[in-house]
């Protein structure tokens, strides 16, 4: 085969990219992620709400919830909502430090770009000069704010997000003025996003969709407390103040804290969005699972090559592609790398059972094995055997860096059943095996 075919094939298999609605690579998973729904579960509360909601959505990052989002973003637009989605941490918040008035600005410079043509921010930007010196000279250099035109003062609220993104010896002068005066801050958001409401034609609703939050890194506090908690819980009413329907990515791990009560209390049970069921409960293959990640790949490599048999031509056997599969653990970001690093390793197809071992290899050692301290192993191990996570925060930890992740199922009676294993790629290190061993000398011993 060419090497033109290589390379699109290659980048065809970009794990950081979402699917636009409509994308024919696109597999509906729904059947073996428990029947997950995004357009039931986030998008008809929305449409059939009188009041504006605030909505939290969640799973391992690279399972795929940018794409759910933007489709229930198309699904939201042909039921007569106006919505504004932006991924948080592409330009606005640094995710290894990140802090509530981070998100507020960040939506509040969303807001303002999309609906600038609909409404005048002046209240907005009378915030922005009221706040003096301290924030306009982070943003401007010997420029005075009044000689600027209503698009240049707009830009100022970008030039702070990206400050506060990329410099991190000016972040804490822009929370601290953020915060002392949130409260005006939201007040002026929500007087402009009124008088932008009353322009849209056709639209009776503003949706606000602030993706990649889960990217969040945990930070601890000397109290025991994580940074999730912060952000969430003790400033969620500054996060629920805006006069509109808004859905935040949450961290995996906070979901399942001890304030999952308080969550539901406070934004209703957030949706989590899990992996693609390669095995059950009972650590048997998962056909209909294999047979969806089996479909994503022919459908990325469909558009450059029909009829063809990808078990013969692109890989070297059935075994091939159904061992890659596997070893993503249902994750399809995963899947993804595992293509991209196995198509490294040969010069042309197809993909070998040598080229894959070695991205699997590659992923284990140098990733995996890596993300997981000596005491954990136990707890790996436990995990394997139990398929539950004890509610603690070392636990949590392990669902955040997907060494443990979530599946969903239904059981025979037809009711939604939740369960957790190890990462395939950790199954096979010694450090794993030993740790299992030294669980069944124990409860032998026991």
């Amino acid at each position: 085969m060419s090497q033109d075919l290589i390379t699109k094939v290659y980048n065809a298999f970009n794990p950081f990219q979402a699917l636009q609605p409509g994308n024919p690579a696109y597999v509906n998973c729904s059947e073996v992620r428990g029947n997950d729904n995004i357009y039931r579960e986030i998008g008809r509360k929305i449409v059939r709400s009188n009041e504006s909601t605030c909505q939290l959505y969640t799973g391992h990052r690279g399972v795929g919830k940018s794409t759910e989002l933007l489709r229930v973003k198309k699904f939201l637009e042909e039921n007569g909502c106006f919505v504004v989605y932006f991924g948080a941490t592409d330009g606005d918040i640094d995710e290894q430090d990140a802090q509530y008035t981070d998100i507020l600005l960040s939506c509040t410079r969303h807001i303002i770009e999309e609906l600038k043509s609909y409404a005048q921010p002046n209240l907005l930007l009378t915030w922005l000069k009221s706040r003096g010196e301290s924030l306009k000279d982070l943003a401007l250099s010997e420029v005075d704010f009044d000689q600027l035109n209503v698009e240049q003062q707009i830009g100022v609220f970008t030039k702070l997000t990206a400050s506060l993104r990329r410099i991190p010896r000016t972040r804490e002068i822009i929370r601290k003025e953020v915060d002392l005066h949130s409260i005006s801050l939201i007040d002026a958001l929500n007087q402009f996003i009124a008088e932008a409401r009353k322009q849209f034609k056709n639209k009776s609703k503003l949706v606000i969709i602030a993706d990649n939050l889960d990217r969040i890194v945990p930070i601890y506090r000397k109290d025991g407390r994580v940074n999730h908690e912060e952000i969430f819980i003790d400033y969620n009413s500054q996060l629920t103040s805006l006069h509109c329907h808004v859905v935040y990515t949450v961290p995996i791990s906070l979901v399942y804290s001890k304030q999952a009560t308080e969550l539901r209390n406070i934004y209703d049970t957030p949706q989590v969005l899990p992996m693609i069921m390669i095995k059950d409960r009972n650590n048997q293959d998962f056909s209909a699972g294999l047979e969806k990640l089996k479909e994503i790949i022919s459908k990325r490599i469909e558009p450059f090559v029909q009829n063809i048999d990808i078990d013969t031509k692109i890989f070297d056997s059935m075994e091939t592609r159904l061992k890659l599969c596997k070893m993503s653990g249902g994750h399809v970001r995963e899947m993804m790398l595992l293509m991209q690093t196995s198509m490294d390793y040969i010069d042309d197809f197809p993909i070998t059972d040598e080229a894959v071992n070695w991205a699997i290899n590659e992923a284990r050692d140098n990733t995996y094995r890596s993300a997981v301290d000596q005491d954990e192993w136990i707890k790996l191990a436990q995990v394997s055997q139990s398929k539950n996570i004890p509610n603690e925060e070392e636990y949590r930890s392990l669902l955040f860096r997907r060494c443990v992740l979530e599946y969903r199922g239904i059981d025979e009676e037809g009711n939604n059943t939740r369960w957790h294993d190890v990462h395939p790629l950790l199954k096979d290190t010694n450090e794993f095996k030993t740790a299992l061993k030294e669980i069944d000398i124990s409860r032998k011993e026991g």
